[in-house]
């Protein structure tokens, strides 16, 4: 192997080669080595092994490869006037030869892939022995990178029983390196070999570490994205941190069609949609998912696995993503260079497909929590329209009595209920529930509570009847836990008699005379018991007279200290606000209740209903 950048041999000879004295200080001459007479086998020896004293400590003093082997030649300059250089090391899976280190070599000639038992380098691998060539132009083995070349000196570096690689020097003149040289350039070969080991062993380690470092990095930031088409495009740009590549693409499992589906790819570091499905155990991607293990494919073309979708894939590497032991898709990399991924790339992404497997599981598992919670919002929002249709739409005209009443669910539907109910003879009912809990459940239960009442309201029951009734019905539909608290009354407008039967309710308020009391009805709340007796109070009003009734939700309302509204709160309202109106009266209530409360949430359903008399 030479280089066309060597010069002529008449205008660049090699100049008589001398190995400095190291330690001694005085110059050994070339011919010292071939001639003892030039000096005693004493002094060589001395500065020969001063020399390899200098050689070791040189070595031991780095472990930059590239430093390193700039240090090699400039050692083998000291013993040997070279004209061109190489340290060449070998990929032991290719079985090729590649130079990673070179002085005047062309660029041409350093892309060369020497296969081992090729030229002068790849023999030297061949025999694990130094090939020495007088004349290169009568080796039929010789690579003829520059003609201008006539002799060359090739040493295998062993390490551990283990050629590594080949120092290589050449020169334009015919038998210009000797015995001498060959003996000594194998003497340091094994040490320059260690040292060359040392530096690789390092380099991977240091690099493994900082790989080690970025993963970190990767899984943090990946475990923070929880949109999926997010996170897929953020896998592709940080993938590039440790592994570079031409086309990337993500393909995940649809179990229904049995099926590895495209969701991400990108070639040439732009964005394009593939629909090309993949059943599972086709392909390099297809065994990567069925097998639970990486699949590395040096050279695609001749693999039988291989389906072709990019002409200008060369090697692929795919690896699964496992997620609890099953594998939930595959990342596939591939690249326009044959052998391109190895198996530091295999570890590599092996560790960062566990972290990726589980970043897409989390970020699929929020997507389905967050299309259920638009579907429940959507459901909610239904149902919250239906209560409002199931409460009343307008309140009725009366002669003597002003109506008014106000629901305020603590979520978005609740379990208090109020309705009003025509009697005949000018007679109005007018009912207040609470349903023992909040949400859905409640407003369900609120609403059977409402469809009960209207059915049994044609009979037009007495308040203590119809609660009878309606507890009767309950206990035959009976569910666990859930009953309702009922305020049933009759209001005659002719009479001006308000008659009131109470179930578990708050009892009702009364303003007479701008005094405040208590309408002493109370009972058990329906739904609970079969057997229960309900009484009813007849109140015959005056001008001026308001009722109130109220649910729990009044009356349990938190301040910020944890001091509950209560009762005499809400007299305090009524008696500052009995000459408004039924309306304003309700409102006040729920002002002094907000007020109250402060920046504290609501926890239960709020509702009011007041009457006062004209």
């Amino acid at each position: 192997m030479s280089s066309t950048r060597a010069k002529s041999p008449a205008q660049h000879a090699p100049a008589e080669s001398t190995i400095p004295a190291g330690r001694n200080g005085a110059p050994l001459q070339e011919t010292a080595l071939k001639t003892p007479s030039a000096a005693t086998v004493t002094d060589v020896s001395l500065r020969l092994e001063n020399f390899l004293i200098d050689v070791a400590d040189t070595l031991n003093s780095t472990l930059e490869t590239d430093k390193l082997l700039g240090r090699v030649a400039e050692l083998v300059r000291q013993v040997i006037d070279y004209e061109i250089f190489a340290i060449l090391l070998l990929n032991e899976r290719a079985q090729e030869l590649r130079i990673r280190f070179q002085i005047g070599h062309t660029p041409e000639t350093e892309r060369l892939k020497i296969k081992v038992g090729e030229g002068i380098t790849g023999m030297a691998v061949e025999r694990r022995s130094s090939v020495l060539v007088d004349d290169v132009r009568k080796e039929p083995r010789y690579i003829n990178a520059n003609p201008l070349v006539r002799s060359e000196l090739a040493v295998p570096l062993i390490a551990k029983k283990r050629v590594i690689g080949v120092i290589d020097i050449q020169a334009s003149k015919e038998a210009y390196f000797t015995a001498e040289h060959n003996r000594i350039l194998t003497l340091v070969a094994s040490r320059i070999a260690a040292a060359i080991e040392n530096a690789r062993l390092y380099t991977r380690v240091a690099r493994q570490a900082q790989t080690l470092t970025v993963l970190n990095e990767i899984s943090r930031e990946l475990t923070s994205i929880l949109n999926v088409d997010q996170l897929f495009k953020r896998i592709g740009d940080l993938l590039t941190r440790v592994i570079e590549y031409q086309m990337f693409s993500i393909l995940l499992v649809d179990t229904e069609r049995s099926a590895l589906v495209h969701r991400f790819s990108l070639r040439y570091q732009e964005n394009i949609h593939l629909k090309h499905d993949i059943p599972l155990g086709r392909g390099l991607v297809g065994h990567a998912v069925q097998e639970k293990t990486a699949v590395l494919a040096p050279d695609v073309s001749k693999d039988p696995r291989y389906i072709q979708l990019n002409p200008e894939t060369r090697s692929e590497l795919c690896v699964p993503l496992l997620y609890k032991e099953s594998a939930i898709g595959v990342l596939d990399l591939e690249s326009t260079r044959r052998n391109y991924y190895n198996e530091d790339h295999v570890r590599t992404l092996t560790t960062l497909a566990g972290q990726i497997a589980i970043a897409i599981e989390n970020a699929r598992l929020y997507e389905r929590i967050a299309r259920e919670e638009q579907r429940l919002e959507r459901d909610l929002a239904m149902a919250r329209e239906i209560q409002v249709r199931l409460l009343p739409q307008s309140l009725p005209k009366l002669k003597s009595a002003d109506l008014a009443a106000k629901f305020e669910p603590a979520l978005m539907i609740g379990g208090d209920m109020f309705d009003f109910l025509e009697y005949s003879g000018d007679r109005i009912a007018f009912v207040l529930g609470d349903v023992s809990g909040k949400g859905a459940p409640a407003a369900l239960y609120a609403a059977l509570v409402s469809g009960l009442l209207r059915s049994t309201a044609s009979l037009e029951p007495h308040p203590a009847q119809m609660l009878s009734a309606i507890n009767l019905s309950l206990n035959e539909r009976r569910i666990e836990a859930q009953y309702v608290s009922l305020a049933y009354a009759v209001w005659d407008d002719d009479s001006r008699a308000m008659t009131v039967a109470n179930s578990g309710l708050p009892r009702p308020f009364l303003c007479k005379n701008g005094t405040i009391s208590r309408i002493e009805s109370t009972g058990l709340p329906l739904g609970l018991f079969e057997e229960a007796d309900y009484d009813e109070v007849t109140i015959h009003a005056e001008s001026g007279d308001v009722f109130v009734l109220v649910s729990d939700g009044i009356l349990d309302a938190l301040g910020p200290s944890g001091e509950q509204f209560g009762p005499k709160r809400v007299e305090e309202v009524i008696q500052q606000c009995c000459r408004m109106q039924a309306k304003e009266i309700v409102q006040s209530i729920f002002d002094a209740v907000d007020k109250h409360r402060g920046t504290r949430a609501t926890f239960d359903d709020e509702t009011v209903l007041a009457l006062k008399v004209k």
